[in-house]
């Protein structure tokens, strides 16, 4: 009887229900889970002593696994553990972290093929982290400043000679006043750059503007890779593509060798099987890297192009090589 593979997501991500449907078809057995799920819904008892590892299962309404045997896990951004009502607010958070690392220990500690481990993601989510390594490994790179000092933003503008960009360093997601909101990349204007209070509240990241003919969002699973192209369809979706998608068309397209082999060393480095990457290609048509996210969105791009990206994540998880 074959590994069962873990999946741990949100229970409403529907990108996630392509890859369980995958692997189910393929006959595997599935155990899914929400860390949101936990303590209510699902339970955890596990043990070690000095003459075995870790064993123990996993258990919900429905099923349960056990740890020792699971042969892969698919871990994509599960939601926040949810607790009894009644608990105090300091009861609540000690009780997350009690959660978190006892829980996300034991998951952490399997030793298994991951798409992606938790850890790497979270060192992988740093961009300067990301912007040294694509350096390092040869791909182009925009210069780039992080700061919170106006006057090296202006140093920084006038060095360049051309137009510079402001993008979060982090996520550009927030929630105010109950609505979910986005931090669009933003060309900086004249005005903007006599005007810059608010940079010293926080780290900002600048980047010289990279003129574009189109984008390419690259999706490497394990040593595949899919690359769509992104053509723009408005002024607002030049600047920054995900601000107007309704405007967006999109075409498969290759990886020139150097970028592939570029992509696949960082991938190594930070530990990843599976990453989204984002890349400008100038009228020239070099390829300039600007991110790569360890938890990207691909079924949209699966949709658009008839990449199949779902499958390659099946087939990784399974370890079946392309």
């Amino acid at each position: 009887m074959s590994a069962p593979v873990l999946i741990i997501a949100a229970a409403d991500d529907w990108p996630t229900d392509r890859v369980v449907v995958e692997l189910e078809s393929r006959g595997l057995e599935v155990f899914r889970m929400d860390t949101a799920d936990f303590p209510q819904r699902l339970t955890l008892g596990t043990r070690i002593d000095q003459g075995q590892a870790w064993t123990g299962d996993l258990t919900t309404e429905h099923r349960t696994v056990e740890l020792a045997r699971v042969g892969a896990v698919y871990y994509r951004a599960p939601g926040p553990f949810r607790f009894p009502e009644g608990m105090s607010g300091p009861e609540e958070r000690f009780a997350a972290a009690q959660a978190r690392a006892g829980l996300g220990g034991i998951l952490s500690a399997l030793e298994c093929r991951w798409v992606n481990h938790p850890t790497a993601m979270a060192r992988a989510e740093y961009k300067p982290v990301q912007l040294a390594t694509a350096r390092a490994y040869g791909l182009n790179i925009p210069p780039t400043l992080i700061t919170n000092r106006p006057d090296d933003v202006r140093a920084f503008a006038a060095d360049l000679g051309g137009d510079i960009v402001c993008k979060p360093v982090a996520s550009p997601v927030l929630i105010e006043d109950g609505q979910l909101k986005t931090v669009y990349t933003r060309v900086l204007t004249a005005t903007d750059l006599d005007d810059l209070r608010g940079i010293s509240t926080t780290a900002h990241l600048f980047q010289g503007w990279v003129r574009k003919d189109h984008e390419v969002r690259l999706t490497v699973v394990g040593r595949r890779m899919f690359a769509a192209a992104i053509h723009a369809g408005s002024d607002a979706a030049y600047e920054d593509w995900r601000s107007d998608y309704g405007s967006l068309t999109y075409t498969t397209t290759s990886v020139p060798e150097p970028v592939a082999a570029g992509m696949l060393r960082l991938m190594d480095r930070l530990n990843l099987r599976y990453g989204a990457a984002d890349f400008v290609i100038d009228p020239e048509g070099r390829w300039w890297f600007l991110e790569v996210n360890p938890c990207g969105q691909w079924d949209w791009i699966q949709g658009n192009t008839g990449l199949l990206i779902a499958q390659a994540i099946a087939d990784d998880l399974q370890g079946v090589s392309a």
